[in-house]
């Protein structure tokens, strides 16, 4: 092709692109002087004019706009009807080239003539299509197939339509950013000229083959992802011819032949998109090419569709097929952190934090598809979301990112995922071009299990070691991790086991993986839900505020947050709520049957709790405050303190202990790849069920914690996110008296290194107090000079005007974090502090009393942390895995065997489970 002929058909490009272009941008400033019945019917005019334009250019030049017209036909779902009705003549064959060129590539490619090749030749083309012309023979021996064979020139034709349409992208990024399309032009300018190889389509072909056991007859095993297609046996091939069996069929836009055989679209349709699925998620190799043309349907029973045309095949790494099964997993089960995982994985990077906006427009991408009857309907609906979508990312771009040029929020596409998304168009496509309604998330789902999973016969990519691999610290440990050997996937699905002794670590071990459908393992700064685990860290706050004159245990709430003393509360002291007995058990119990997402909003959450009228008289009867009690503590740290909840936290605990980036109340943006994922022990549901029979309330209980929405949330009573080894950290610097043990053992990352910088949308800038005037002494305003991270040691952290170095000593060489020396007695209610409590009751100050001298807390599911004061003995467990605590007990009691410390009574094969074990909807 000389350069004549390539500027030319530059400019026609180029020229009809920019006529298309201005004529819909003058019909979009001229609408709004017409009305609405006008307005349709002038859209409906400019969308049939330009679509003919599309076509006569496209028929004019062939080559790579055929392929785009090809696609462009099969998405009735989004495309006006005029589009489809005009591009769908594209599915047919084009003009044939000239039987002397055709036969002159064979004789240059094979070295024989078509004679002396077959013994029949038909002249006249099966069809034309963008790249070769097919034709029908015969071989000698009588074998009936077809010959493929590429058009003169073509290659050159090609390469030069795709810097044609790279250059058109470029454009139109530039005049609309929001329609960036470069992500998906770069992969088809680098996947669409292997198309002009048919050595490597013949290869491709085999491959896709040999995947799908594509054998004659059903004499062979057949595994549960079996699909019934067929693909034509290689004969020959060369760069320019391919052979290939014959197999007679239905093209999948005859319609009339269609329904004459009987063909159940349907079924046909789902096996497509089976064959789809199996060569995505399960082979990582599949064809990127599904346009209607590439089809055909088998003439006997069961009408099988046959599948075409695998020059344009993708190949992926097990890393991006599990990424690719995992994002749509995520998808299927609404868990944000798992999408944002897959993202990372595939490499996607979003320039903001949007989980919810990726989630929708996720689960639009595998939404159920829509018959062609519902096009027009359907794409006003997504237009419109994504209008609305478009107006909250452009609000968070100017908030976060001051000001942006461009609305896109996309920062980097994988290439891999652009054949993969375009993939799953074209089956949409193919589904609204034969009216029927296809559910992926159905569909697919099996495939994508089998990747995450693994199913025997196919085989897991997942050969991890079960225990994540780090030495042993001492002989306690090498039992443990053999009891979670006999365990196994059946009853843990990811754990993390910490324990000190003494001050000195003993366990620290990390097993298993971090969720259903993630198969990363766990490592020892994962990250678990902990539901009422959270519980302890947060009376640990009211203690540690109590402990620096900020407040008293016998004083009242209402003087500390004024706007609680009212409804019957004006006598509760902070006491009553440490230990359970303020009479606001249920207070904001319905949110758990009404709207759960209002347990998000920090503020409304405090002001329900001002709002509460005690059902018991304070300090007269013991009751778990299952949720409540996070909010009334909070709200009195936040007021006593004059600071947020969050600040506290870090202050108290976070900073001085060293365990930043592994203790959070509600997570910040950016820890979503160590995250564990929950889920039930399916064994146990039915007890669960059988106790309280809410099956279908313990079945939402993970779906619902697992939401980004959730786990972001302040809920001091139910959604603390730790690892064990900062868990139990926390309890053995308590069982120590506040004492802050020697550094963690050298575990790789270590404990403390990640950065500690969360952002929160529901903490507020300033907190008011109003306190009486004889108490005003104990509280300090948040008006503190602070200082900046310059000029400090290597390591050190400034927060609040107290300097922590990597070993949790401040820098006047304090290593307490409690001054009291009889903050322990505090802790379990004894000694001076018995009168604060309940006689007999189950709870201390804010701990559960496991036996004497032990206290902690556990989570519902089977999390727990705990430390024993008179052994010097501490542990924390994290699991994913939710049951009635089976597993957890049996790790307590070999570990507590082992070094011959007292087995706490909750944790005893004939002790009572305590509260927070409990399956019932009031345990978080």
């Amino acid at each position: 092709m000389g350069w004549g002929s390539i500027y030319k058909r530059r400019v026609k490009v180029f020229t009809v692109a920019l006529i298309i272009y201005l004529d819909y941008k003058a019909l979009q400033k001229r609408e709004k002087w017409f009305s609405k019945p006008k307005r349709s019917a002038l859209w409906e005019m400019a969308h049939e004019r330009n679509a003919k334009r599309v076509l006569n250019l496209i028929i004019e030049l062939e080559g790579l706009w055929v392929k785009l017209g090809q696609y462009l036909s099969t998405r009735a779902d989004v495309l006006p009807e005029p589009y489809i009705t005009l591009l769908k003549q594209l599915q047919d064959s084009l003009p044939p080239r000239p039987l002397q060129e055709v036969c002159h590539t064979i004789e240059k490619e094979l070295g024989k003539s078509t004679s002396d090749l077959f013994s029949r030749f038909v002249e006249t083309p099966l069809a034309t299509a963008s790249i070769a012309q097919v034709h029908r023979a015969c071989l000698k021996d009588g074998k009936e197939v077809v010959v493929k064979v590429q058009h003169e020139g073509i290659k050159a034709i090609i390469l030069e339509d795709l810097k044609n349409a790279k250059a058109i992208v470029d454009w139109i990024a530039w005049a609309e950013p929001q329609y960036n399309f470069n992500p998906m032009i770069d992969e088809w300018c680098k996947e669409a000229p292997k198309e002009l190889d048919f050595n490597l389509e013949a290869e491709n072909t085999r491959t896709v083959f040999e995947n799908l056991g594509c054998k004659r007859g059903h004499n062979f095993p057949i595994s549960s992802n079996h699909v019934d297609v067929l693909i034509p046996e290689v004969i020959q091939s060369t760069e320019k011819v391919l052979i290939l069996e014959y197999m007679d069929g239905v093209r999948l836009n005859d319609y009339d032949a269609l329904e004459a055989l009987g063909v159940d679209k349907q079924n046909l349709v789902e096996t497509i998109t089976r064959a789809y699925a199996h060569q995505i998620y399960v082979d990582g190799f599949f064809n990127g090419d599904p346009h209607p043309g590439n089809f055909l349907v088998s003439k006997e029973p069961p009408f099988r569709p046959v599948l075409l045309d695998f020059g344009l095949t993708k190949l992926i790494s097990n890393s991006m097929k599990r990424a690719l099964a995992k994002m749509f997993l995520a998808s299927a089960e609404g868990d944000h952190v798992a999408l944002l995982s897959a993202f990372a994985e595939m490499g996607l990077r979003l320039r903001l934090d949007i989980p919810e906006q990726a989630m929708e427009i996720t689960n639009i991408f595998f939404r159920t598809s829509t018959p062609a009857t519902e096009a027009i309907e359907n794409m006003k609906s997504l237009a419109k979301e994504r209008t609305e979508k478009m107006k909250v990312i452009q609000e968070k771009m100017k908030t976060e990112k001051k000001k942006s040029k461009t609305l896109n929020p996309v920062d980097a596409f994988p290439g891999d995922a652009v054949i993969f998304t375009r993939v799953l168009n074209l089956l949409r496509g193919l589904s609204a071009m034969l009216n029927v309604r296809i559910a992926y998330l159905d569909i697919m789902r099996p495939f994508a299990e089998t990747t995450l999973l693994g199913t025997p016969g196919i085989g897991s990519e997942m050969n991890r070691p079960w225990i994540f691999e780090t030495p042993a610290l001492s002989d306690v440990e090498v039992k443990l991790r053999k009891l979670l050997h006999e365990f196994g996937s059946n009853k843990i699905l990811g754990i993390q086991v910490c324990a000190y002794k003494d001050g000195k670590v003993v366990i620290d071990t990390a097993a298993g993986v971090l969720g259903r459908y993630d198969p990363r393992p766990v490592q020892h700064d994962s990250l678990f839900p902990m539901f009422s685990a959270t519980k302890g860290v947060t009376a640990g706050m009211l203690h540690w505020l109590v402990d620096n004159g900020k407040l008293k245990l016998d004083e009242s709430v209402a003087n500390i947050w004024p706007e609680f003393g009212t409804n019957g509360k004006e006598s509760t002291k902070v006491h009553h709520i440490l230990n359970h007995t303020s009479g606001l058990q249920h207070a904001m119990g319905e949110v758990m049957r009404g709207d759960p997402l209002v347990m998000c909003d920090w503020n409304e959450s405090l002001k329900r709790m001002t709002m509460a009228s005690p059902e018991t008289e304070p300090g007269s009867e013991q009751f778990y405050h299952y949720l409540s009690f996070g909010w009334l503590c909070g709200g009195i740290v936040e007021k006593a303190s004059g600071r947020s909840f969050q600040e506290v936290l870090e202050e108290a605990f976070v900073h001085p202990l060293n365990i930043e980036g592994e203790f959070y109340i509600g997570i910040p943006p950016g820890v979503e790849s160590r995250l564990a994922t929950l889920t039930l022990d399916t064994d146990d549901l039915e007890t669960f069920a059988g106790r309280i029979g809410q099956a279908n309330t313990v079945s939402a209980l993970p779906v619902l914690f697992n939401t980004l929405n959730i786990r972001r949330a302040i809920i001091p009573a139910a959604n603390g996110h730790f690892s064990a080894r900062a868990l139990a950290r926390f309890y053995a610097t308590l069982v120590s008296g506040g004492s802050i043990p020697p550094p963690h053992s050298p575990r790789e990352p270590p404990l403390g290194s990640h950065p500690h910088i969360p952002k929160f949308p529901s903490q507020e800038t300033k907190i008011k107090t109003k306190r009486s005037s004889k108490n005003k002494n104990t509280a300090k305003t948040n008006n503190d000079k602070k200082h900046s991270n310059e000029d400090l040691p290597s390591g050190s952290i400034n927060h609040n005007n107290k300097f922590y170095n990597g070993n949790g000593t401040s820098s006047d060489g304090n290593t307490k974090i409690f001054k009291s020396p009889s903050i322990r007695d505090a802790f379990m209610g004894v000694g001076d502090y018995e009168g604060l409590v309940l006689p007999n009751g189950k709870f201390g100050l804010g701990f559960r009393r496991f036996g004497s001298g032990c206290f902690g807390h556990s989570g519902m599911g089977g999390s727990t942390g705990f430390c024993d004061v008179k052994h010097g003995f501490a542990m924390a467990v994290t699991l994913n895995k939710m049951s009635l605590g089976g597993v957890t007990r049996k790790v307590v009691q070999l570990v507590c065997s082992e070094l011959g410390v007292p087995l706490p009574v909750d944790f005893a094969e004939t002790g009572e489970t305590g509260p927070d074990m409990q399956p019932t909807i009031r345990t978080y």
